[in-house]
C-alpha cells in the first residue's frame, strides 16, 4: 500500500526499523496534498515549512536514540484548535486574521509525542453544521463523491484521512462531529468519555484559552484503523495540567474482553423519532452478523435501554441551550413568542429545540436531572452488556446543501424528508450522557458510499468499544481508499 495510506502504527514500525525517514514521509504527504487537495479542499491552512522542519528534528531525535509514540508521523489538526502562528477562525469571516500565540493543549501533546503537523483541516461556520463549508476556506468535498459532504464539523479531518493526507487527525464532537464525518468518509473516529481529554485551546477566535469543563463537547482522535485510534487517544487523554492534572493521574481500565466471543452486545437499528435508511440498516446488520459469527452474545432488545425519545429530547434541549446562551435579548424574545404558540402536546424535535433555546436556569437543572437518570440507566444496562451497536446517522453522506437557513434543509432517508437536525438523534444517544463511542466502517451503500456504525461503551471504559472496533476490523475489514 502507498505509504500515504499506511496506518500510524505501520509508519512507526517502519521509522523504528530505519526503513523510511520522517522527512521522506512528510515530503510524500505534502506532495499528495499539493496534487490531490484541489478537488477535495480538506487542508485549509497548510503549514508545510514548519512540518518539514519538524520532520528533520524528528529524524535527528530518532538518530539520537529517542522514541516517542508519534515521533516523525505526519498528522493534521482541525482548524478550530489553536496552533501558534496559524489562523484560528472557526470559519468566521470576521476573524479571518486572528492568529493565536499559544498551542491548544492537544496540539502541545501531539508535538510532545513527536507528531509532524502538516496543517489544519476545514470546518463549517462556527462548527455548527453537519457539513464543512465557510466563506473563508470554501467547501470540502467528500472523497467518494465530490458532490456530497464529508460531514461536519470535523469534515476536513475525515476527508484528509480518506485521501491519505497524514496518518492521523484530531477533531471535536458535540453533535457527532467526529463520528458523522468518519461514517461519511469511511474512516475511524472515537468520541471519548466526557471530560477524558483536556479541551483547553479548542476555543472560538478571541476567546481565552482557559481550562474549562465543557458540557457535551469533547475532543478526540480520527484515524484509518481502530488501533491507531487507541494510539492517539493515549496521547490525548488525561486531565488539564492546570486543573485536575494537579492532583490526578489518568489510568483507564483495560477493555472488558480481548476476544470477540466474550463480548455481550446490544444492537439497535430503529429510533422512534427518525427512520433508519436501508444502507445504514444493512451496515448495522453486517456488524451484528459478524459479532454473532464470532461467538459474541448479541441481543436486539433490552428493557434496560433508556427511553430513546426522551434521550433525543433531552439532548436537543441541552445542545441548543448551550449554543444560543449568548443570544441577544430581542432574538430570545422572538423565540419565546414561538414557544408560547407551541401545543403542550408537541413532542417533536423541532419543538424540543425551540424550548431548549429559552430554558431558564431552573428548567436546565430539571433537564440535567433527567440526564442523570439516563446516566444511571446506562450504568444498569452496561452491567448486562459491554457495548451498544447503533447507527451514526440515518443515511450515508448527502449532497451539498448550502441554503443559509438549516430550517429549509431536509434529510432524505430512502425518499422521505426529515428536518435537517433530526439526523443528530443517534449522535446524541452517546453525547447526552457523556459516553464513549467509536465510529467504524461497516460497508458501502448501493451507490458505493461509505457506511459506518458506532460502538457505544460504558463511561470511562473507552478501551472496551475501541477493542471491539479492532476485532471487528479484523473480522469485516476496515478502511478502503476511495477509487
Amino acid at each position: 500500500m502507498d505509504s500515504n495510506f499506511q496506518t500510524a502504527e505501520e509508519l512507526a514500525a517502519a521509522l523504528r526499523a530505519g526503513e523510511v525517514t520522517s522527512v521522506e514521509l512528510t515530503d510524500e504527504a505534502i506532495a499528495r496534498i499539493e496534487r490531490d487537495d484541489k478537488a477535495i479542499n480538506a487542508i485549509c491552512v497548510p503549514d508545510f515549512d514548519r512540518a518539514r522542519a519538524a520532520a528533520r528534528a524528528a529524524d535527528h531525535a530518532r538518530a539520537g536514540g529517542e522514541d516517542r509514540p508519534l515521533l516523525g508521523i505526519p498528522v493534521t489538526v482541525k482548524e478550530s484548535y489553536n496552533v501558534a502562528g496559524l489562523p484560528t477562525t472557526w470559519g468566521m469571516p470576521l476573524h479571518r486574521d486572528y492568529v493565536p500565540a499559544e498551542d491548544a493543549v492537544q496540539v502541545s501533546r501531539l508535538k510532545a509525542a513527536g507528531a509532524v503537523v502538516l496543517g489544519k483541516t476545514n470546518v463549517p461556520l462556527g462548527l455548527q453544521d453537519v457539513q464543512s463549508f465557510n466563506e473563508i476556506y470554501g467547501t470540502t468535498n467528500n472523497p467518494w463523491d465530490h458532490g456530497r459532504t464529508p460531514g461536519g464539523s470535523s469534515g476536513g479531518s475525515a476527508a484528509a484521512l480518506a485521501c491519505g493526507f497524514g496518518a492521523l487527525s484530531i477533531g471535536s464532537d458535540i453533535g457527532g462531529s467526529l463520528r458523522t464525518p468518519a461514517h461519511f468518509c469511511g474512516v475511524y473516529a472515537h468520541k471519548p468519555t466526557l471530560g477524558l481529554a483536556a479541551v483547553r485551546g479548542m476555543v472560538p477566535p478571541l476567546a481565552p484559552a482557559l481550562p474549562v469543563d465543557l458540557d457535551l463537547a469533547v475532543v478526540g482522535p480520527m484515524a484509518r484503523s481502530a488501533r491507531d485510534l487507541t494510539l492517539l487517544l493515549d496521547v490525548m487523554a488525561g486531565p488539564d495540567p492546570l486543573t485536575h492534572g494537579v492532583a490526578y493521574d489518568l489510568r483507564l481500565p483495560p477493555a472488558r474482553h480481548e476476544e470477540l466471543r466474550d463480548f455481550r452486545v446490544l444492537v439497535i437499528e430503529d429510533h422512534p423519532l427518525m427512520a433508519t435508511g436501508s444502507a445504514v440498516r444493512a451496515g448495522v446488520n453486517r456488524v451484528a452478523d459478524a459479532l454473532a459469527d464470532g461467538g459474541a452474545r448479541v441481543e436486539r432488545h433490552s428493557a434496560l435501554l433508556p427511553d430513546l425519545s426522551e434521550a433525543a429530547t433531552l439532548y436537543m434541549q441541552l445542545l441548543v441551550s448551550s449554543s444560543v446562551a449568548r443570544f441577544p435579548v430581542e432574538a430570545r424574545e422572538q423565540v419565546q413568542s414561538r414557544v408560547a404558540e407551541l401545543s403542550e402536546d408537541d413532542r417533536s424535535l423541532d419543538a424540543a429545540r425551540l424550548r431548549g433555546m429559552v430554558l431558564s436556569h431552573s428548567d436546565w437543572v430539571e433537564v440535567n436531572g433527567r440526564r442523570e437518570l439516563h446516566r444511571h440507566g446506562w450504568r444498569q444496562l452496561f452491567a448486562e452488556f459491554d457495548v451498544v451497536v447503533c447507527p451514526v446517522t440515518p443515511a450515508p453522506a448527502f449532497p451539498h446543501d448550502h441554503r443559509p437557513s438549516p430550517l429549509e434543509r431536509r434529510i432524505d432517508v430512502d425518499g422521505v424528508g426529515y428536518p435537517y437536525f433530526d439526523q443528530l438523534v443517534w449522535a446524541g444517544l452517546a453525547t447526552m450522557p457523556g459516553l464513549p463511542a467509536t465510529a467504524i466502517p461497516a460497508g458501502r451503500s448501493p451507490e458505493g458510499l461509505p457506511v459506518g456504525v458506532q460502538l457505544i461503551g460504558p463511561m470511562f471504559e473507552d478501551r472496551t468499544p475501541l477493542r471491539l472496533a479492532e476485532l471487528l476490523e479484523q473480522k469485516i475489514g476496515g478502511f478502503q481508499a476511495p477509487k
